[in-house]
């Protein structure tokens, strides 16, 4: 890269004939992305190790099941994936109109609580991140609670059986409704766009993980639960029953539920029956039927 824009990584405006301020996140951007090309092959390693794991986890949860499946086969995991595709598509197409600006407003002009604040980096990036989780606590419960907002969250709960794919199957509609929920968790709360990266990145790494269908060892699930959510922990929230959905909102740290007293761990997992009434059927689940449920008179009516 040279002329203007090389100009503008080293904080001067040609266009103003003056220098700007460099932030410590651009700073460090600059410092460790170097090159595009260097960005780009970690960022490919970084999706590989993702692909990875999540390969490792789908084939752990068929070896060592939580719950019995009622839907086994191909035909739910390629919906799975189809739902899937179309969401993450949807995020890639709302994050640069939309969350990528919030983020570059929020250091362009220092706007939000934890710019105001003006701590160190480091209290910064640790208390950002945990605004960012506590918030999406709050915007899942409101998934629950709001009719328009449980008709396309509830796509992700009529799934018949939960495993690592349901973490992937969100609606593409409650996808776009999540990228200005997000853009407004940005500004307000004044997160830098490195802080942000971080979290999303743990966040997608828990909410495949505690979808999974893993049994994992008691005392390690016990030990795990006290600091992130968990496939027991979450088994409970996919519940059919409303008593047992409204509780376990937390999507990457555990102690959001704590904190609002919905914490249920006392569950069962051979109790539970996944899914959500009326939606039991392998018909009424199908991708077609999946992806229009939000628009249908037929669509279900919120669990509280």
């Amino acid at each position: 890269m040279d002329g203007p824009e090389a100009l503008n990584i080293v904080g001067w405006r040609p266009e103003k004939g003056r220098p700007r301020s460099v932030t410590d996140g651009d700073a460090e951007r600059v410092a460790l992305q170097g090159d595009g090309f260097g960005f780009g092959v970690m960022r490919s390693i970084k999706w590989l190790a993702f692909g990875v794991a999540v390969g490792a986890l789908f084939v752990a949860e068929r070896l060592r099941p939580l719950r019995a499946r009622r839907e086994p086969g191909v035909e739910r995991v390629a919906r799975n994936l189809a739902i899937g595709l179309l969401a993450a598509a949807t995020t890639a197409a709302s994050e640069l109109p939309i969350v990528a600006p919030a983020a570059k407003l929020v250091e362009r002009r220092r706007i939000g609580v934890l710019q105001w604040l003006r701590l160190p980096r480091a209290p910064r990036i640790v208390l950002g991140f945990l605004l960012l989780d506590y918030t999406l606590y709050l915007w899942h419960w409101l998934n629950h609670r709001v009719p328009f907002l449980w008709r396309y969250h509830a796509v992700h709960h009529i799934d018949l059986d939960l495993d690592s794919t349901t973490g992937l199957r969100f609606h593409f509609g409650e996808l776009a409704l999540a990228a200005g929920f997000r853009a407004a968790q940005v500004l307000l709360l004044g997160v830098d766009r490195d802080t942000l990266r971080l979290w999303q990145q743990m966040l997608l790494l828990s909410v495949v993980f505690h979808h999974s269908n893993l049994d994992l060892p008691i005392e390690v699930e016990r030990g795990l639960v006290r600091l992130v959510v968990t496939p027991r922990m979450h088994g409970i929230h996919h519940s059919m029953r409303p008593d047992e959905t409204d509780s376990n909102y937390s999507s990457l740290l555990s102690w959001w539920d704590r904190l609002h007293r919905s914490l249920r761990l006392n569950v069962p997992q051979s109790a539970v029956i996944i899914g959500v009434d009326g939606f039991l059927r392998r018909d009424a689940v199908t991708l077609e039927r999946s992806l229009t449920l939000p628009f249908r008179p037929d669509g279900p009516a919120v669990l509280h």
